[in-house]
């Protein structure tokens, strides 16, 4: 068996293992590697795009952290945030239980921000 006992972060390294395919009832695929070698790695988790080949190839790349917008203004059911693309968002959600409120509780909620965003403007205040 090989040994690597430096850390493989950083630079890529080929490794020898066994990689197990499976699917589970509810229909997910899972795929498990177990590697053969003894290597110092640092943990992580992530979120990955995953493509299995035919072959039995499969190919992972890390897809890049969300970043969430802080919220400007907030109501029971919405929020106003800008993004990192300098745009704004209004974000209402509402349980199905409720739908019979849905077009009071928007129209208020959607006018109490807006009134907000009045005041700060009028103020000279910056929405970021």
């Amino acid at each position: 068996m090989k040994t690597r006992r430096t850390p493989i972060l950083g630079q890529q390294v080929m490794v020898e293992g066994l990689m197990t395919f499976g699917k589970q009832e509810s229909g997910l695929r899972t795929l498990d590697f177990e590697c053969c070698e003894d290597v110092a790695a640092e943990a992580f988790h992530g979120d990955f795009h995953v493509q299995g080949m035919r072959d039995g190839n499969v190919y992972m790349t890390e897809k890049p952290k969300r970043h969430k917008n802080k919220p400007i203004f907030r109501e029971d059911n919405c929020s106003l945030s800008h993004g990192r693309n300098g745009r704004y968002y209004f974000v209402f959600s509402l349980d199905d239980e409720e739908v019979g409120n849905l077009p009071q509780k928007l129209v208020s909620q959607a006018s109490a921000i807006a009134r907000k965003i009045i005041r700060e403007m009028m103020k000279g205040g910056e929405l970021r």
